[in-house]
Formats: structure tokens, sequence, C-alpha cells
């Protein structure tokens, strides 16, 4: 049984976290209503953190940068590179839709499919104002990103992809075994183990922590999920890639991963974070990763 209340106060707790300025958005789509945690350029000074309500139209003038979470996680999670990634970039960090947060999904029509996640988020980014942005995903979060790149390049111009999953490898079959706990008997317990586990013991932010451990109660839909995206499609994806890797990653074998990006994107970039661990992204070495990132966005500047 969820602990809503809880969830809320560990989320809220994280949102805190974020610069001062943050504002949140509730945007309605044909999937539900996506929540949005807003910082940089054009946000509303002083504003502080709260929710703004459904809102149709981004009244900023910085360029967009829209970051997805991975599954089991939420917007709130970038907390850590919101503040140096704001510096050029209006940040947009998304509630996946069916996924933990405050997105509320629609019953009548849920997101089912790779066609649905797309319509998704073209009405996530009408909702917002927003003609076209960089997109940066985590995990599932790169894995929906590559996917959307790939079935509208003409509103992603840049792609930013943290240690993708099922985009260019499978899962090693060690992370699956013990990763079915947290899907078969989900709790905190098991959460905290699993991810002590693939982190190997690391430190990792308390309050970011705690809301993971509350989100593995929270009500979630069954999320989209399907093969890898096909090399003939990768081959055609005309749009700058970054593919940031973390080197302790348990989810696959990053060697193999960086070897089929390469082969197969016509524009790739590929990095390796040291010292970091798949599920500890975003927020673990945060420096490392906002300047990897803001280094290639700043190399390929929007037209």
């Amino acid at each position: 049984m969820a602990d809503t209340d809880a969830f809320r106060t560990a989320y809220d707790a994280l949102l805190a976290k974020w610069p001062e300025g943050t504002t949140t958005r509730t945007v309605p789509t044909p999937f539900g209503n996506t929540h949005v945690t807003v910082h940089g350029p054009g946000a509303s000074p002083g504003s502080g953190s709260g929710d703004g309500g459904p809102d149709g139209g981004d009244d900023g003038d910085g360029v967009p940068l829209v970051l997805l979470p991975g599954g089991g996680a939420t917007g709130v999670s970038w907390f850590a590179n919101a503040a140096e990634l704001s510096r050029t970039r209006r940040v947009f960090a998304v509630d996946l839709i069916g996924e933990p947060g405050r997105s509320v999904r629609a019953e009548r029509r849920p997101i089912r499919t790779v066609a649905d996640l797309t319509a998704w988020l073209d009405a996530l980014l009408d909702g917002l104002g927003l003609p076209a942005a960089d997109l940066a995903g985590h995990s599932y979060g790169a894995w929906i990103a590559l996917h959307y790149a790939l079935r509208a390049p003409d509103r992603v111009r840049c792609l930013v992809l943290l240690d993708p999953t099922q985009c260019f490898a499978g899962f090693r079959p060690g992370y699956l075994l013990r990763a079915l706990p947290t899907l078969l008997r989900p709790s905190g317990k098991v959460t905290r183990a699993f991810l002590a586990w693939e982190t190997r013991g690391a430190p990792l932010d308390a309050d970011w922590l705690a809301l993971q451990e509350r989100a593995a109660a929270f009500p979630t839909a069954r999320p989209v999920t399907g093969p890898r995206p096909a090399p003939a499609s990768l081959r055609e994806l005309r749009r700058p890639v970054l593919l940031l890797l973390a080197a302790r990653s348990r989810a696959h074998d990053i060697r193999k991963v960086a070897a089929r990006a390469r082969a197969l994107l016509p524009d790739v970039t590929v990095a390796t974070l040291p010292d970091v661990s798949h599920h500890a992204l975003p927020h673990a070495r945060p420096a490392e990763l906002d300047r990897a990132v803001t280094e290639f966005l700043a190399s390929r500047p929007p037209s």
C-alpha cells in the first residue's frame, strides 16, 4: 500500500534542493497531466517552488533542455544538475507518465506503445510552447529520448544519453537477477538493498534515497518496453548525440554500448564518467556530468 503523504514529503524534500527561482508546471496531454519542474533563463525570478497549474505556453527566452529521468525516478532527481545546466539552458525536468511522481495518467488512454510515447512528448512540448528542444535522458529515460529523436527528429536539436539501457546493448543477466525482487516484492528495504549492490555501497544523497524507497510502493503503470532501436534507424539519425557512460555500471557492458553506438550513430560523442554507477546518476559526480553536457551543448549551438 502506497503511503501518499510520505511520498509527497520525500518528493518535496528533493524539490527543495533545486535552486531558488525554480517553478513547476502541470501540462495537460491526451495521456494525462504531466508535471514538470522548471529552472533557468526565462523562469519567473523569485517565484519559488510551487505548482503553477495547467500551462499552455513558455514565456522564457532560454534555450530549452528537457530532462527525462530513469524508470522509478522522478524529475526532481536532477536536483544536483539544475543550477549548472540552467546557466545556458532553460531546464524542464519531467515526471514520466505512469511512473512515480506528480504526473497523473489518464485511465482511459494509457501509454502502451512507442508511438504513444512519441504522441505524449509531442503534446508535452506543444503544451510548454517548445517547437524543438535539446533532449536528455537517463537509463529508461534515455531509451524514451532516443526513440523520440528517431520518430520526431525535427523536434530534437541535440540528444544526451546517460548510461542508456536497451538502446545499444542488453542488460547483464546478473543485473536482471538482482533487480527481480524490486519487481516481485517492491519495498523500501528491497530497493535500498538493490541500490547498495549496484552502487557498490557508494554514498548516496539521503533525500534522493528516501524518495527512491517511497517510490517502491508508488502505484505505477506497466512501462512501455521493446526491442532496441533498429540499426538502420540509428544510422539515419542526423542529430548530434552525447553518450555518457557510467564507468561502474552494473546494468550492462559499457564497452559494448560504446562500440555499438560508435558503429551506428553518424554523429556521436562518447565519454565515460569515472567512479560512478548506473543508479547513482545523475546526482553523483555532478560537476563532471554537467561539464560534459554543457561543453557538448556549447559546441552545438542552436540554429
